[in-house]
Formats: structure tokens, C-alpha cells, sequence
């Protein structure tokens, strides 16, 4: 989607039937299609193919053999066993982009064990982070392995491109959900590294940094972010506790981490007796980092959101006008695409064979076969 966004002209391969596992990732349902399943297919083509046949895989040839970039999301030896695989490809486009995204990647003994964004946050070890310390671990609330897998998809195929320009070759690009996920353990890995201490969960603070976190107010919550010496010196201004300035337990950002509950006995309290828009306004005016917990409701009506694109419309072929979440990237020069409806299964199947010389006759015969769909 990412890439499509930015302009790729991109053609998604479905098994005809049932299609993408995703269109039944529900409810709610827009007409047939999933919420889910719209969140991510908008700007595609879709294409209903039965690889296990033939004819099927002779087609799918084709599109490869001039293509630029492949990406397949099967367990590793799938897509050898279908003759599809990058070596095989490889051979007739070698200036061919070829990305395989797995659970567990290529290599390693978890290469073939099954995975999805579920499994995958425990195994990089998201989920034991996330949660209250005395709490059972919690899965981040949006499926963050499979976008984080596909960021970095997208990041390995923009640097193969630029590679390709340069040398002329293509390459095959091995993305895991499992190594996504480890990369972003970052400073958490490093703590334990130095101190031999397993990163305990935090609830909704910050495990390094205090006062960082989400806070009560009198009328639900808020976060505060006090990331530095300096903004320390403003928050105990404008909390009127002048006092702790001089309060050895919190004289540096460790010392703060260190008395932490001491720290927050202090200021939960004072908190709690105003309302969240009193202590926004008087956080802003210090230039204090700090911000309300929205809902989606909240998110997708704010005007700072609306200002920056990151709602759109689109009008699909069956259901009228849906609405999209917008492009994250500003670019000056080359704005990403107006999006286009996700497509409906098999959509653009016609189109596609089309463009790949298959006559009218031939297409007919394909879908009698249940080759196509």
C-alpha cells in the first residue's frame, strides 16, 4: 500500500474465492468487505489467480517477467514448490526487486513455524513490555508487527531500487516480523545489556525518563513529558512546587527514576483537582510537551489531523464513498497518489490479462477452469 501510495502501479494476486484472508477479518463489514481489509488495500489491482494450477503460474510468469518488484507473504518453500520463487524468477528479469516477508524469516530453526502479528509481539518481546508491572502482558493495540514488517519491507525495496540504478542488478530482500520486532527493542535491549536487569513493564510511563507518562486529572487523562532538565525546571514552576528544586530525591532525571513513587505521591493529587483541557492550556504556555489520550473517534476529528491530509475519501465501485486514513510522507516534489478505492476480489482480473495480450477467448476458457476468477 506504501508503495502504491507513492505512485508503484501495484497488482495483488488473490486465490479466487475466498481471496485475502483479511476480507473476512470481521465485523464490521462495509456491504462484504472488512473494515480491516480496507484499512490497507487501498491503490492496488486485484488479480484472482489459482497458482496450484498451470495456467495460473504461467500467468503470474508473466507479470514477473516484467515487473519491478515482487513481494510475497507465504511460508518460506511456498513459492519454490510453485516455481515462483526468487531463483527461479530471478533468471528471466535479473533486474528483478524481490521481497519475501515471513514470521520467522528464510533461515534459522523458527524459518517454517507459522506467525502471525499475535505471536510475533511476544516472541520480539513487545509484549512483555507493554502492561502494568503487576499486570499480564498486552498486545499493542494496533497490529504493530505486520506494519513495522512492512515499513522495513518498503525501506529494503527503496534501497534495491537505488542499488538497481546503479548497477543494473535486482536482489531478493528476506524481511522477518520476528527481526522487525527485535530491532525495535532498542534501548530496551541496551538497559539489559548494561545492567544485566530484565526491563521490567511500566503501565503507562517511562521506564528511563520521569515524570513521562500518562497522568489522572479530575476528568480522565492526560500525557506529560518532562524529557529533559531544563522542562523539569518549568513543570515544578508551573506546578507551584518551587520547593522540589532543591529536594535532593529529584535534583536529576535518575534521581527521579530512582524516587519515582516518591515523585508521583507529590504531584498525582494535584493533578487530579483540575480537569485535562486546564492542564493542557497551562502546559502549553510553559512549553511543556504534553496531550490529551484520544479515542479514534477523537483522532479522526481533530483539526491538526484534518490539516495535514490524514483523512481522505474514496469512492469504492460498490459501497460509494468510504473514508481513508491519509499518506504519512510530505513530499514537494512528488505528492503521494489520490488514493483509490481498495479493490473488490478479482476486480481488475480482466484488465490485467489484457494488458499481458490474453484475448477475450482465452480469458473466458480461464475462468470456465477456475484458473482465474
Amino acid at each position: 500500500m506504501l508503495l502504491a501510495d507513492m505512485g508503484a502501479e501495484v497488482i495483488k494476486i488473490e486465490l479466487p474465492g475466498p481471496g485475502d484472508d483479511s476480507r473476512g477479518w470481521g465485523p464490521p463489514f462495509v456491504g462484504s468487505e472488512s473494515a480491516f481489509y480496507l484499512s490497507i488495500n487501498r491503490n492496488k489491482k486485484s488479480i484472482a489467480l489459482d497458482l496450484k494450477q498451470a495456467e495460473a503460474r504461467a500467468i503470474a510468469l508473466r507479470l514477473i517477467s516484467g515487473a519491478d518488484i515482487v513481494v510475497e507473504g507465504n511460508r518460506p518453500g511456498v513459492m519454490k514448490r510453485l516455481g515462483l520463487d526468487y531463483e527461479s524468477v530471478g533468471k528471466q528479469n535479473p533486474a528483478l526487486i524481490y521481497c519475501s516477508i515471513s514470521a520467522f524469516g528464510q533461515t534459522g530453526p523458527y524459518a517454517e513455524k507459522a506467525g502471525y502479528d499475535q505471536v510475533l509481539q511476544g516472541y520480539g518481546g513487545i509484549m512483555g513490555l507493554t502492561g502494568e508491572p503487576d499486570g499480564r502482558p498486552l498486545k499493542v493495540g494496533v497490529s504493530i508487527t505486520d506494519l513495522t514488517t512492512g515499513m522495513f519491507a518498503v525501506i529494503g525495496i527503496m534501497t534495491a531500487l537505488y542499488h538497481r540504478q546503479q548497477s543494473g542488478r535486482g536482489q531478493y530482500i528476506d524481511a522477518a516480523m520476528l527481526d522487525g520486532q527485535v530491532s525495535w527493542l532498542t534501548y530496551q535491549a541496551q538497559r539489559y545489556w548494561a545492567s544485566g536487569k530484565i526491563p521490567a513493564r511500566s503501565g503507562a510511563g517511562h521506564g528511563l525518563i520521569v515524570p513521562y507518562q500518562a497522568i489522572e486529572t479530575s476528568d480522565g487523562f492526560i500525557n506529560i513529558a518532562v524529557g529533559n532538565e531544563h522542562l523539569w525546571q518549568s513543570f515544578v514552576k508551573v506546578m507551584g512546587l518551587d520547593h522540589l528544586r532543591d529536594d535532593a530525591r529529584f535534583a536529576t532525571n535518575p534521581d527521579r527514576v530512582d524516587n519515582r513513587a516518591g515523585l508521583l505521591a507529590i504531584i498525582e493529587p494535584i493533578f487530579k483537582a483540575q480537569p485535562s483541557g486546564y492542564w493542557i492550556e497551562l502546559f502549553d504556555k510553559a512549553g511543556i510537551p504534553c496531550g490529551p489520550i484520544y479515542t479514534v473517534d477523537q483522532v479522526v476529528t481533530d483539526p491538526q489531523v484534518l490539516a495535514r491530509d490524514m483523512v481522505t475519501q474514496v469512492t469504492h465501485p460498490a459501497y460509494g464513498t468510504i473514508n481513508m486514513l491519509g499518506f504519512p510522507i510530505k513530499f514537494s516534489e512528488t505528492p503521494a497518489c489520490s488514493p483509490s478505492a481498495p479493490p473488490t476480489m478479482g476486480e481488475h482480473t480482466e484488465e490485467v490479462l489484457k494488458s499481458l495480450g490474453i484475448a477475450d477467448a482465452e480469458i473466458q476458457l480461464l475462468r470456465d477452469k477456475k484458473v482465474i476468477n
